[in-house]
């Protein structure tokens, strides 16, 4: 198996590559995250993944993409149901890579974050897997999301507070933008 691994930033990709090397499968890893924004953010999470991929010996091919306009022309009607399309560009330009590069396999490390829809990448995966004829291997890494975390912060690794796109970023304050607002209406 020739499995390409799209990786959404390294502190997702420890345990996932552990856990398949572990199995025998050298995955190579691959960048292509165009939901990542803003640039600052999708700058640390690439350099990041870059040292963390030399520091095991894990060959990473880069789509270094950095797309805020597209992401946000294509959600922008639609921002509540953004993580679909996220999921389907993703899985789409992964399926293509690999199946242009002589891959058998492609995976993707956001199956270790218990907070993603599964089924919904899972989807997205072999829909993409079936349109470019290389096969989509589903696993479910989320088991070891807590100990991949916790060794990436051992590790020093850039650990980031939100899933990617600026709009994450925003439920990640949800709480405190209500309390604000609520404290200044009542001042």
């Amino acid at each position: 198996m020739r499995l390409l691994l799209h990786i959404c930033c390294a502190p997702c990709s420890v345990y996932c590559i552990d856990a398949l090397r572990s199995e025998g499968v050298e995955p190579v890893g691959f960048w292509y995250n165009p939901n990542i924004h803003p640039y600052q953010e999708y700058k640390a999470r690439r350099d990041t993944l870059e040292a963390y991929a030399a520091s095991i010996g894990l060959e990473l091919r880069m789509h270094d993409e950095y797309g805020l306009r597209p992401f946000v022309q294509a959600v922008a009607g639609d921002i509540d149901h953004r993580c679909g399309y996220c999921y389907r560009v993703r899985m789409e330009e992964t399926a293509r890579y690999a199946a242009e590069h002589g891959f058998t396999h492609f995976a993707t490390t956001l199956l270790v974050s218990p907070y993603q829809n599964h089924e919904g990448i899972r989807a997205a995966g072999e829909a993409a897997g079936e349109a470019h004829g290389v096969a989509y291997l589903y696993r479910d890494f989320s088991p070891g999301f807590r100990e991949g975390q916790a060794k990436a912060r051992a590790l020093g690794l850039y650990m980031q507070k939100y899933c990617g796109c600026v709009f994450s970023e925003e439920d990640r304050y949800r709480k405190q933008i209500l309390r604000d607002r609520a404290a200044r209406q009542e001042g």
